[in-house]
């Protein structure tokens, strides 16, 4: 009889801690639920999916991982602590050419921030000047390289570039995972090309120039309240809100930009 109850008393704790390991919180969501991260970047994952987004790509904790044009770094702060100690983070950004403009000015803001907390230690910045050849990481080491609404600066030729830089950092089966403000079919680049977004097959056909294989793609990011025509451009629409007060319930209203999601693969050897 007491062989039984021990038995029993085992088998229940078994479960017990089976049931705890089934929810313990992956490096990921751990990341992505950091004291690190300000309440207002937070506000923006019902918008920006970062959970969802990276699990679609295929991310895990143990890859070297590339981004490409981190900016203010939101994305950054999940990658970082998401790769800490397990994995290799790379972010790809404007070279800091000592002048008093846009990128070099970028490139020290992102400094800074790397600099204020320890979750940010293991990042190593890498130079990417668009429009033209640059390491974004060594050749053929990377699991998957990432960019964040940043097609439409860049127009065809940057993209085209970035492609092919990203190419050469990835491994054969690596991923290249793209979001970025989709354009309608019903516009034309030619005509809106400073609107912000960017047209998705286009997008499809230059990383299929480049040599990478379309994998899947996704609906995660979409906005379908998001007409794309506003008076600002993308930037009309939360968060910037470039009309200010003017038609801002509006704005607010449709939410962050209709987003492709789509996720390429270097063929293997």
């Amino acid at each position: 009889m007491k062989s039984l109850i021990t038995t029993a008393i085992l088998a229940t704790s078994l479960l017990a801690a089976t049931a705890a390991n089934a929810h313990a919180p992956t490096q990921l969501e751990q990341a992505i639920a950091g004291e690190h991260r300000s309440d207002k970047n937070k506000a923006r994952d019902m918008y920006r999916h970062p959970e969802e987004t990276l699990i679609f790509f295929g991310f895990k904790s143990t890859m070297t991982v590339v981004e490409i044009a981190p900016g203010g770094g939101w994305y950054t702060e999940i990658l970082a602590p998401a790769l800490k100690g397990t994995g290799k983070l790379y972010g790809a950004h404007y070279p800091d050419t000592g002048e008093d403009n846009y990128y070099s000015k970028s490139r020290r803001k992102l400094e800074a921030k790397l600099a204020t907390n320890e979750v940010f230690s293991d990042v190593e910045l890498t130079n990417f000047t668009p429009r033209v050849a640059s390491d974004i990481a060594p050749a053929g080491s990377a699991d998957m390289v990432l960019t964040f609404r940043n097609l439409h600066n860049w127009k065809v030729d940057g993209v085209k570039q970035i492609f092919a830089d990203s190419f050469k950092a990835l491994k054969p089966g690596g991923v290249l995972g793209v979001v970025e403000h989709r354009m309608p079919t019903a516009q034309s680049l030619e005509t809106n090309g400073k609107s912000g977004y960017f047209p998705q097959q286009l997008t499809i056909d230059l990383a299929t120039a480049a040599g990478f294989e379309l994998a899947a793609s996704s609906e995660i990011n979409a906005n379908p309240k998001d007409t794309a025509d506003h008076a600002k451009g993308v930037w009309t629409l939360p968060p910037v809100l470039r009309l200010g007060e003017q038609d801002k319930a509006k704005y607010l209203a449709i939410g962050e930009s209709d987003r492709m999601t789509l996720k390429f693969v270097k063929p293997a050897k």
